[in-house]
């Protein structure tokens, strides 16, 4: 038995590369909350828990993962053999509801301490083993400028990063955002793939419209143009419209893949562990979508490199993923904040070899960003 020792939780603030704009707001920071178990026999496990843009893109916010773990989950690990991952996970389950990001965080932390056990990385204790050691991971053109946005992609081409890209869009009227893709797909014909990121910010004759001139300009995927809710909506553009739609932020677990699955809602799930609740749920929509002939990627919810680690260990299980993944977190913060950065390289990420998650934290670096010492992140509103 794993007896629990300590927890410590705490908020990072690293400030972005350049601003990233999002339907919802634009991020000049990204703020993780990061978990740190100890068991009684000093084995330690670490785990992330990030959202997007305060409390502008969901429910959860950092402030409110990190009190939802002191305030009502650390009570429940001291009750509970922290070996057994999924047994612990589902005691947290019956007494917290909802709260999905700190409930990964807190997963993520378990199965990190498990591997480190074992030996094995957390890839090998869920999904029946890691099928892939490296993932192609697209690259978000979210500056909002046509311009910037294809000089910024030009240079990750030339340095071999990315051959994926895709653009957030919804904050324009749905011609000036055409065009603005229209350009980018013309200025990297043939030579990359480009998709687009609606964040819910379509009504359904929008989308209609968007959808239609998307296709017509190139564009390979349409990701959530409606809202979360409108699943009558999604499965009519799905089933009408030729660009693929990708459901995000309509997924939050098995039981919605379930019903977009049932509704054929969506031709490709973009599967995140954090929206999820954790790998374990994030694995079972994945298999969902798997039998009912629905595509995958790997999403993302802009983690570091403690959270894009554990997605890659999940991703690494998938027997197909047709759409590649969004594990480029880390690249858009300004500092790393893992001892080892993760590898990218010839437009894949490695994923990590070593026990668990195959990480190790940069003590220096994590004293220099946390909250606790440092002015909290600022979100610009849209």
């Amino acid at each position: 038995m794993a007896a629990f020792g300590t927890i410590e939780t705490f908020i990072v603030d690293v400030p972005t590369i350049r601003p990233h704009v999002l339907a919802m707001a634009t991020m000049h920071a990204q703020s993780m909350v990061i978990v740190r178990i100890i068991d009684a026999d000093g084995v330690e496990g670490i785990g992330e828990g990030t959202t997007i843009g305060g409390l502008s893109y969901g429910e959860e916010s950092p402030e409110s993962i990190k009190s939802a773990i002191d305030t009502y989950i650390e009570p429940l690990l001291s009750v509970c053999d922290l070996s057994r991952v999924r047994e612990t996970m589902a005691r947290i389950s019956r007494s917290v509801r909802g709260n999905h990001f700190a409930k990964c965080a807190i997963e993520t932390a378990l199965l990190d301490m498990a591997g480190k056990r074992l030996g094995l990385p957390v890839s090998e204790l869920i999904g029946g083993g890691r099928v892939r050691s490296s993932l192609p991971v697209a690259w978000t053109l979210a500056s909002g400028d046509t311009l910037t946005d294809i000089e910024e992609g030009e240079a990750m081409l030339d340095q071999r990063r990315h051959r994926i890209f895709k653009l957030k869009i919804g904050k324009r009227d749905v011609a000036a955002d055409v065009a603005h893709v229209a350009a980018i797909c013309k200025a990297f014909a043939g030579r990359a793939s480009i998709r687009v990121d609606v964040n819910q910010n379509w009504t359904e004759a929008q989308a209609v419209r968007g959808m239609a001139m998307l296709h017509d300009a190139g564009v390979d995927l349409v990701e959530q143009p409606v809202a979360r809710d409108s699943l009558d909506a999604m499965a009519r553009l799905s089933q009408h419209q030729t660009v693929p739609l990708m459901a995000d932020e309509a997924l939050n677990g098995p039981r919605s893949a379930f019903r977009i699955a049932a509704a054929a809602g969506a031709g490709v799930f973009a599967v995140k562990i954090a929206q999820s609740g954790g790998l374990h749920a994030a694995s079972e929509v994945a298999a969902i979508a798997v039998s009912a002939g629905i595509c995958l990627y790997g999403g993302t919810m802009l983690e570091g490199g403690v959270g894009t680690a554990a997605s890659a260990q999940l991703f690494a299980t998938f027997p197909e993923l047709e759409w590649g993944t969004e594990l480029f977190g880390p690249l858009l913060l300004t500092e790393e904040i893992l001892a080892t950065p993760l590898v990218y390289s010839d437009f894949e990420l490695a994923v990590p070899e070593g026990p668990g998650l195959g990480i190790v934290l940069d003590e220096d670096k994590v004293a220099r960003f946390r909250r606790d010492a440092t002015a909290p992140a600022i979100y610009a509103v849209a």
